[in-house]
């Protein structure tokens, strides 16, 4: 009795080791050479092409909604003019790097999952391994440092979207200054923000590179097990991404 109860409680947490442990060999794996940056330029490349428009559109969403529904307080307050600071204190403290990589792992981190797993199943990790090629080195660690650089791209263009759409938003539609408009975004956003929001993009990368490959390289069942895999790997992430950037963002506050 005992021993099924010690089974069924310590089930879940298998694959949370697995992951840590993968996540241990990647760390040492960077340092190895050669590094396989022509994987890791192909793979930034697939994962922008598969994410620039789907971050593009919800960015517009999100964020203009959020400046649309705070601007209309401020109107209501006579503060409209700090709307360039609720704009930057949205589009890159907050939204930006949340919604970048929840797009990245929706868009490139399927496909990650999906490559990877189809590998698995068709047996060319274990034949990688025979060979003496390691498929952390030569798989992994490329794909999340493309995770990385891409979801820190995106994240800046996230921002710069915001501020921009909210300028014209805020202005032309709403009746904001434009010089106050500009000059308040300083007075809620400076150089500690945005070094924060780069930290948030960074963190969210690597978990979302990580689980993406995890999933992947377990893949079990045939291509029904790929398709499980995929539908896994987004929801696992943007549940961990959460609690991670609550967290992040208590820090954030408790530092500044």
């Amino acid at each position: 009795m005992a021993t099924g109860t010690t089974s069924v409680l310590a089930r879940p947490l298998k694959p949370l080791g697995g992951l840590f442990a993968m996540s241990l060999d990647t760390l040492q794996a960077m340092f190895k050479r050669p590094f396989q940056w022509r994987e890791a330029i192909l793979q930034m490349w697939f994962i922008i092409r598969v994410s620039i428009v789907p971050t593009l559109l919800v960015m517009l969403g999100f964020t203009l909604l959020v400046i649309f529904e705070v601007n209309l307080l401020l109107k209501d307050l006579g503060a409209l003019d700090l709307s360039g600071g609720i704009a930057g204190i949205a589009s890159i403290q907050q939204i930006g790097p949340f919604v970048t990589v929840v797009v990245v792992a929706g868009a490139g981190g399927t496909a990650i999952c999906a490559d990877l797993g189809a590998r698995t199943i068709r047996e060319e990790i274990d034949a990688m391994m025979v060979l003496g090629i390691d498929p952390i080195q030569r798989l992994v660690v490329p794909r999340v440092i493309a995770m990385v650089v891409v979801a820190q791209v995106l994240n800046f263009i996230i921002g710069a979207g915001g501020l921009i759409g909210g300028y014209f938003f805020s202005v032309y539609l709403q009746g904001a200054t434009p010089g106050a408009y500009v000059d308040s975004i300083p007075l809620f956003t400076g150089p500690a923000e945005l070094i924060f929001s780069m930290v948030k993009a960074l963190v969210f990368g690597i978990i979302a590179a990580l689980i993406a490959c995890y999933r992947g390289l377990t893949v079990s069942g045939g291509s029904k097990g790929v398709g499980d895999a995929v539908n896994q790997a987004v929801v696992i992430t943007i549940t961990v991404l959460v609690p991670v950037s609550l967290t992040i963002t208590i820090v954030q506050f408790a530092v500044l």
